[in-house]
C-alpha cells in the first residue's frame, strides 16, 4: 500500500467498516478461510491476525485424520486444487495444544468441524461449546475429498436439517455458520433447509470438485483422483450464488452470508459485499500471499473512503 496523506487518512478515520454478524460485532468484514490458516500462530509472522474481523480454523474432527495419499495438492492456470482430506490433529490434541494458542487472540475465532457421522460432528461441538475462546462453529457439510460424511451431506436438504438441527442444539449458545457446496442442482434449496433447522449464518462457497490428468502417464496427477478447485477460476461463479442464496433466502431471514472463492484483491472483496455478504473469507490467496487478508482490510477501508461510504454496512446487497 502506498503511504497515505493526512487528508486521506483523515477520510478513513471517519469511515466505519465494522459489520455485524450474527448479531456478532466485527471490526472488519474479512475472516481467514478454513483449511488455509491453520489453527491460529502460522500467519503469526506474516501479519497480526487479530487485526482482522475473525479467524476460521482448519477443520477439526473427532479423531485424528492423516488426510489422502499424496501428492494431494496440484496448482492449476487460474488456482488449485487440493485433496487434503480433512488431515488434523483430532478434538483431544486440539484441546490440549491449539485451544491455548486460540485463547490468546482477541479476534473471534470460529472452529470448522468436520466427520463422518452425525455423530462425530455432535461430539466435537458438544466438546467445545463451553469454550469462552470460541465464538462459534463453521459446520463444514461441503468437502469433496472425503469419501464418507461431508459433501454427501451437503448434497441433501433432508440430510442438511437434520445434522444442522442437531449441531445447532450441541452448539449452545455459540453462532453456527453452515458451510455449502456449489456442487448441488440448487444451492438456495440446501441453504433454506439449513437456515429452517436453525442456521445463523452461511458460508459458501466451498470447492467444486475437478480433475487434472498427467498426459504422460495417461493418470490424475493427484492420488485422490480429483480433488476441490479453488483460487480466482471459481470466483465469478462464487459472487453469483451468494448473490443468488442473499436473493432467494438470506435477506428475507436476516440470515448473514459469509462469501468466499477466490478473493484475492479488496475488489474482490467487495464484489461479493454488493453481491450480499455481510462478510468474506480468504483462502487459497493467502498460500501466495499470507497477509492477503490485511491488504484487503486496508483496501476496502480505503474504497469506502474514497467513495465517501461512511458505513461499510450499507454496501451489503446494494447491487443495482
Amino acid at each position: 500500500m502506498n503511504a497515505c496523506t493526512s487528508a486521506e487518512m483523515e477520510r478513513r478515520a471517519e469511515v466505519d467498516i465494522s459489520v455485524d454478524f450474527a448479531g456478532l460485532r466485527l471490526a472488519n468484514p474479512v475472516f481467514t478461510a478454513s483449511g488455509t490458516c491453520g489453527y491460529g500462530d502460522e500467519l503469526a509472522d506474516f501479519m497480526d491476525v487479530n487485526r482482522l474481523g475473525g479467524f476460521i480454523t482448519k477443520s477439526i474432527t473427532r479423531q485424528p485424520r492423516k488426510g489422502n495419499p499424496t501428492p494431494r495438492i496440484v496448482e492449476t492456470d487460474a488456482g488449485m486444487l487440493n485433496a487434503i482430506g480433512l488431515a488434523n490433529v483430532g478434538l483431544d490434541r486440539f484441546l490440549e495444544e491449539k485451544l491455548p494458542i486460540l485463547a490468546q487472540m482477541t479476534v473471534p475465532v470460529f472452529v470448522n468441524v468436520a466427520g463422518t457421522l452425525i455423530e462425530d460432528y455432535v461430539a466435537v461441538v458438544e466438546r467445545l461449546a463451553a469454550e469462552p475462546a470460541l465464538a462459534g462453529f463453521e459446520l463444514n457439510i461441503s468437502c469433496p475429498n472425503v469419501a464418507k460424511g461431508g459433501i454427501s451431506f451437503g448434497r441433501d436438504p433432508e440430510q442438511v436439517r437434520e445434522i444442522t438441527a442437531v449441531v445447532r442444539r450441541a452448539a449452545g449458545n455459540k453462532i453456527l455458520i453452515v458451510k455449502l457446496s456449489p456442487c448441488v442442482t440448487d444451492i438456495s434449496v440446501i441453504a433454506a433447509a439449513a437456515v429452517e433447522a436453525g442456521a445463523q449464518a452461511l458460508s459458501l462457497i466451498n470447492t467444486f470438485t475437478a480433475m487434472v490428468i498427467d498426459i504422460e502417464s495417461r493418470t490424475p496427477v493427484l492420488a485422490n483422483r480429483t480433488g476441490g478447485l479453488s483460487g480466482p477460476a471459481v470466483k465469478p461463479i462464487a459472487v453469483y450464488l451468494v448473490n443468488k442464496v442473499y436473493n432467494d433466502v438470506a435477506k428475507r431471514a436476516g440470515i448473514p452470508i459469509l462469501g468466499l472463492g477466490g478473493i484475492r484483491t479488496a475488489s474482490d472483496a467487495l464484489e461479493f459485499l454488493l453481491a450480499g455478504a455481510s462478510a468474506v473469507a480468504v483462502g487459497t490467496a493467502s498460500f501466495v500471499q499470507p497477509d492477503c487478508a490485511l491488504r484487503i482490510v486496508d483496501g476496502i477501508e480505503e474504497y469506502c473512503a474514497r467513495h465517501k461510504v461512511s458505513r461499510l454496512a450499507d454496501l451489503v446487497g446494494s447491487l443495482s
